[in-house]
């Protein structure tokens, strides 16, 4: 097998299936992801896996399927050590190496965890190049990411990043912007994690990470968010890897088009629609489900907002397709809490705008930088003095 290829272990899809499982609310999934989970594990003989789904009731036991599978892996096991113990004796250095990759990517592959982390770490320590050694740690990566485990993968980043400014290739850079990029979504820093998937956009190639149409739609959801709207239609909307890929992202499609074409009513549908199909059956993005929709309609108000200087409630609610009770309620908690420069006439039903001028806003954060600056200086005069 040649050095560059990379290995799609853990299979990532089966991880996906397991949380609509453990998901009650996507019951409607169900039936799908309970085939796809049963094959994906079957295929690759993951005994150790299929103890953890069948223990949670994600899957039914099958005592004679988990006795064949362990027997599969206690043979193979068998051999790949039979190989390293011939390799210890008679080989050098690179086919013990090999070996032990070998053995640690097996165990990958079988969903056995602890035994996974524990032997890639020993080929780490044993192989030799920089290149071979930045895969495996991003086969850690993906084990972090297999089991849902965030100090993993970012005690393993960090790794990844110290390797690859050692030496790490053109491939396996773009690769690791595809790994930060998703991290980052999954722990709701959508404008950095955006920036990286959308920089990889053309240099696409972590297919063992996410599908090519799943990095595409994470681009997108991503980048609709926090790009402002001229940057949306250069970067995004105009971009031949998305336009390649809309017809088959639909709903997505329609949610990016309406924000910037100010078709709020369909905007608003067309979230809703997102909410459904692309973030709450989501394992990396459904925790942020609540602050991603209410920040997706905080977008949209303002983008409406900054075209007039006042107008009615009542037109307002007609550009979105809601009734006026329902967006006098949402403008009032939104304003509140600072995040819309607004205030709402009750009496006369108009909203009339109050945005800051941007001098002001200018003057406030170097005022603010200042005080900072100070404050710091006379810590450390008492601490010198």
């Amino acid at each position: 097998m040649s050095d560059d290829t990379v290995l799609p272990i853990p299979n990532l899809a089966l991880a996906q299936n397991y949380f609509v499982l453990s998901t009650p609310s996507l019951e409607h999934l169900h039936g799908d992801a309970r085939k796809e989970l049963l094959e994906g594990i079957q295929a690759d003989h993951m005994a150790p896996y299929y103890r953890i789904v069948t223990a949670t009731n994600a899957l039914d036991l099958d005592e004679s399927l988990l006795a064949r599978m362990e027997k599969e892996n206690q043979d193979e096991l068998g051999k790949i050590d039979e190989r390293l113990e011939e390799a210890k004796k008679t080989e050098g250095e690179t086919d013990i190496a090999d070996a032990l990759r070998a053995r640690a990517n097996y165990l990958t592959r079988i969903g056995d965890k602890d035994k996974a982390v524990e032997a890639q770490k020993l080929a780490l320590e044993k192989t030799p190049g920089l290149g071979s050694r930045i895969d495996i740690v991003l086969t850690l990566i993906r084990i972090g990411f297999f089991f849902g485990d965030h100090d993993m993968i970012t005690h393993h980043l960090t790794q990844a990043e110290e390797f690859v400014e050692k030496g790490g290739d053109w491939d396996r850079r773009n690769r690791l912007k595809v790994y930060r990029g998703l991290h980052l979504l999954s722990i709701r820093q959508f404008k950095r994690g955006g920036e990286l998937l959308l920089d990889a956009l053309s240099t696409f190639t972590a297919t063992e990470l996410i599908s090519y149409n799943d990095f595409v739609a994470s681009t997108i959801i991503s980048n609709v968010l926090t790009l402002n709207r001229p940057d949306l239609k250069k970067k995004l909307i105009s971009a031949p890897e998305v336009i390649q890929v809309l017809p088959e992202l639909p709903v997505l499609s329609d949610l990016m088009k309406s924000l910037y074409d100010s078709h709020y009513d369909k905007f608003f549908l067309a979230l809703a629609s997102t909410e459904q199909t692309h973030i709450k059956p989501n394992r990396l993005l459904s925790p942020h489900t609540r602050y991603y929709v209410r920040e997706m309609r905080i977008s949209a108000y303002n983008q409406l907002l900054e075209s007039y200087r006042s107008l009615t409630l009542d037109s307002l609610a007609r550009s979105f397709g809601v009734s006026v009770e329902f967006v006098d309620s949402e403008l009032s908690r939104f304003i509140a809490s600072g995040r819309l420069h607004c205030t709402i006439d009750k009496v006369n039903g108009v909203v009339e705008t109050n945005r800051p001028s941007l001098k002001n806003a200018q003057y406030e954060t170097v005022i603010r930088q200042g005080d900072i600056l100070l404050n710091a200086v006379q810590r450390l005069s008492k601490v010198l003095y």
